[in-house]
């Protein structure tokens, strides 16, 4: 039955959906964004005891609740500086090497790297590293922050479908990561490239970034190209951007690093682990994929 609604999403009007999922979202009516933030704690089991506000009424939007930001401390970078971060805090979904150019979705799944960063010679760049990806649930924290510090090559913007995330969908919507909506941040590191990925859902009321602003929405129908005019290097653990709802972020690291044991499937992470090192630094790892 979860495979079967899951496909079913193919005959949704997705962006009409999420649009109207944003609005409601960005509603400052007291009773309604009361009434929806009250629901979701509820639902999902959302812990306010680390947020800057505990306090729900505090909160001007279920958008602003969404988003929110955490107290001072309430996550902290791994302290060896050579230990590469998680981006977000989730479960891990996938993990493993890139091989032959090709990823893993969920057990049975595979999609090219080339189709999920529209680009064959930035996918061979990654060709024998590692990827992280890291599902959002609508009870967990909601900021990206970057693994390392990087300078920003390039942002592009490549639009898609907005399939769900969650785990029926990973399981049964072939190369669904390539189809969905999606934003690629390119950086250069010490130890090499790496790219973090934000994938867009279905009532993704939106992403947005900490150099361009709110990204999705729109959702045009053309890659844009985002990338600032200006040399943009971010420190490791800086915020990056946000997802105005549950999504994936996919981190891609190059050849000359290895995952460490905290990064295995169905773990659940949060930002600032320690998750992979170069290789002459990572201790011995076991199986890395399900």
């Amino acid at each position: 039955m979860p495979a079967l609604i899951a496909q079913a999403q193919r005959f949704l009007p997705q962006h009409l959906l999420s649009r109207l999922a944003g609005r409601i979202a960005r509603s400052r009516w007291p009773w309604l964004k009361d009434r929806l933030i009250r629901l979701a704690i509820r639902r999902f089991g959302i812990d306010l005891s680390e947020a800057e506000h505990s306090d729900p009424a505090a909160y001007p939007s279920f958008d602003a609740f969404f988003t929110r930001a955490l107290k001072t401390g309430a996550r902290q970078p791994d302290p060896d500086p050579d230990a590469i971060l998680a981006p977000a805090d989730g479960r891990i979904v996938s993990v493993g090497p890139v091989h032959r150019g090709s990823l893993l979705q969920a057990k049975g799944q595979h999609y090219p790297l080339s189709e999920l960063l529209a680009d064959e010679a930035l996918a061979l760049r990654f060709e024998g590293g590692q990827q992280l990806t890291i599902y959002l649930s609508p009870r967990d924290y909601h900021r990206v922050h970057m693994p390392a510090a990087g300078e920003l090559r390039s942002a592009l913007h490549l639009p898609g479908r907005l399939f769900s995330v969650n785990r029926a969908s990973t399981d049964s919507i072939p190369r669904l990561f390539v189809r969905n909506e999606r934003l690629i941040a390119l950086f250069e590191g010490a130890f090499g490239p790496f790219a973090i990925v934000l994938v867009a859902a279905l009532l993704v009321g939106g992403i947005e970034t900490v150099f361009a602003g709110r990204i999705i929405p729109p959702h045009p129908r053309r890659i844009l190209d985002l990338t600032p005019a200006e040399p943009l290097r971010l420190p490791r653990f800086a915020e990056l951007g946000r997802f105005h709802y549950g999504s994936t972020v996919i981190l891609l690291l190059p050849p000359g690093t290895e995952l460490l044991p905290a990064a295995t499937v169905d773990a659940d992470i949060r930002v600032g682990m320690a998750v992979a090192r170069p290789s002459s630094l990572a201790p011995l790892r076991g199986e890395s994929s399900a």
